[in-house]
């Protein structure tokens, strides 16, 4: 194997010119594993690329409410692209070396979109925040300008600080293994691979670990107090439950994402007390189903989407009916003709 050496504070910087993926060689039923996969990805692209035509192409959609929405959409469509794709073409083609440079680019897509989708979270419990807490004000608080300064603000955090951590990954020498256990270019497996020192590394993952699951999660378990408060002083019954019953779906969507990476980061990362294979599936599992379920069990759960969505079903249905119809009219008159 031939290496790529770079001199680097005086030392002697070795990159291998890439790295074998291992995550899966070990599973039973493997082939069922990815064939539960690309459905995962199917209906991931389907119903979030549903969910961004039907906000884009209604203008009466372009709210603060329906911005975050979009924007989750986005994020869940290239985080599962990042990882899917790649994880099915290891067990289609049997090829699972991925070059150094690409290896750290997907580190950066997949982190940073990790993060986008914790953030994306937690905007979408301000805006809940806002909608129950401050309901008279609202409209000037909550305005399609400060959200798009909000996701603005969350996307350059979420790359800037990937952007170092992967960056950083260049300072490492990986003279020994270059076999990753884990299901795409993972930052933690990769870096337990250097000779070198790697303490930085280390300490950027958790520092990550913390502002990717850790901030958005106490911001949305402090609004939801606020929320509860709110709610509780409410006299009336209903206005209770109709307040409590916007807040459902966001809770699932929080539930599913969060519950399960922080298990798996506390318990693998800190702890190690994780079986690898255990924590390769759990992890892959964590990270490709919410994406999935998002737009199924909110975006497409709120009324507007839902009924311009049924509308645009129901359009194509009649268009595609009207085709048809046209066909075979032309095709008795050629008959005719002829």
């Amino acid at each position: 194997m031939s290496f790529l050496r770079t001199v680097l504070n005086n030392s002697v910087i070795i990159h291998p010119p890439g790295f074998y993926i291992i995550g899966f060689q070990t599973f039973p039923f493997i082939s069922v594993f990815f064939i539960f996969l690309a459905f995962v990805y199917a209906v991931t692209l389907m119903f979030n690329c549903l969910v961004i035509y039907v906000i884009t192409f209604n203008h009466c959609l372009h709210t603060p409410k329906f911005l975050a929405v979009v924007n989750l959409a986005v994020i869940d469509v290239i985080l599962n692209t990042c990882t899917i794709p790649g994880m099915i073409k290891i067990f289609l083609v049997k090829d699972n070396f991925i070059p150094f440079n690409l290896c750290l680019l997907q580190m950066f897509v997949y982190y940073a979109f990790v993060s986008l989708e914790s953030y994306a979270l937690a905007i979408l419990a301000y805006d809940r925040l806002i909608a129950i807490c401050f309901p008279l004000r609202h409209n000037s608080i909550n305005t399609v300008r400060s959200m798009c300064c909000i996701v603005g603000l969350t996307w350059s955090f979420a790359l800037g600080v990937t952007a170092f951590t992967t960056s950083i990954m260049t300072r490492l020498s990986f003279c020994n293994s270059v076999r990753v256990f884990s299901y795409f270019c993972d930052y933690a497996p990769v870096f337990r691979l250097a000779c070198n020192d790697y303490t930085m590394h280390w300490s950027a993952a958790s520092c990550l670990s913390v502002l990717i699951l850790g901030g958005p999660f106490t911001f949305i378990l402090l609004s939801y107090v606020s929320i509860l408060v709110t709610v509780f002083r409410m006299k009336s019954l209903d206005s209770r439950v109709k307040a409590l019953a916007t807040c459902v779906e966001h809770l699932i969507l929080v539930a599913v994402f969060y519950i399960p990476l922080i298990t798996i980061f506390t318990v693998g990362f800190y702890l190690r007390a994780i079986n690898p294979d255990q924590r390769v599936l759990s992890l892959s599992l964590a990270s490709c189903i919410p994406p999935c379920i998002n737009p199924i069990v909110y975006s497409l759960k709120t009324k507007e989407i839902k009924v311009r969505a049924l509308a645009l079903v129901r359009k194509t249905e009649i268009g595609t009916q009207q085709t048809n119809q046209h066909k075979k009219l032309s095709c008795k008159m050629n008959k005719m003709q002829q």
